[in-house]
């Protein structure tokens, strides 16, 4: 299932709005600066050009999917590409990595997936824990069984498929390609703020979702944008 698929959920353009609001302030709490292009309006779009294609292009900024399910606190996230290479224009975008930071509210869960393509570094930067539960991809692209190596912080440990990793702040996980991921804050213990550091990131070819489902929500705009999502540039 590829990223760009889309059902019929829809999230309503106020109540993205109010969540990019709350993660201006948790930004701001943890100290996390975002650069100047996450606050632009779509008043200071009209007057952006081409100088800022790679923005447009490498769908970089606000990230806010429920993958569908009409209920964003438990199943979603909440993610900022802050910078991002492109595999259709590697000459025009020659960068070969990518960074988000993300918000994970407890037990609110991304579903299992895994990249065809893409490693990447899942980092606990602050706040709460985050809980992975991780499986092999067999080949016909189900969940597998047995032992699996996983890479913590530069140090190898042996799992059970299906087994879960706890981060705490400062920890760090290594996702390889065809390994199944699904995540959490762990309750009580508050959202996390989680970055993830990768090879170049293509959400419309490079994730299987186990379950269909859709990677971007449609948006009922019953409000104007407080800012842009990445999934707004093809209307610009």
């Amino acid at each position: 299932m590829k990223g760009s698929e889309r059902g019929d959920s829809t999230m309503k353009r106020s109540e993205v709005n109010e969540l990019i609001r709350d993660a201006i302030a948790f930004f701001d709490r943890h100290q996390f600066k975002l650069p100047p292009f996450a606050y632009w309006t779509p008043q200071d779009w009209k007057g952006i050009g081409e100088e800022a294609a790679e923005i447009r292009d490498n769908m970089l900024g606000w990230d806010i999917t429920d993958f569908g399910s009409d209920q964003f606190k438990k199943t979603g996230l909440f993610l900022f590409t802050l910078r991002n290479g492109n595999p259709s224009e590697k000459q025009k975008y020659p960068k070969t990595y990518a960074e988000k930071i993300m918000i994970v509210r407890e037990e609110q869960i991304t579903p299992y997936h895994f990249h065809w393509q893409k490693m990447e570094d899942i980092i606990n930067r602050g706040g709460g824990n985050l809980i992975l539960r991780l499986y092999p991809s067999t080949e016909d692209g189900r969940l597998g069984d047995g032992e699996m190596a996983v890479h913590l912080d530069g140090v190898t440990r042996t799992i059970m498929a299906g087994d879960t990793v706890k981060l705490q702040p400062g920890e760090s996980i290594t996702l390889l390609p065809y390994q199944y991921h699904s995540f959490w804050a762990e309750k009580g213990n508050g959202p996390v703020l989680t970055g993830e550091v990768s090879h170049v990131n293509d959400d419309n070819q490079d994730n299987r979702f186990l379950d269909p489902l859709q990677r971007f929500s449609d948006i009922e705009e019953d409000e104007t944008p407080l800012h842009y999502l990445v999934s707004d540039y093809t209307k610009l």
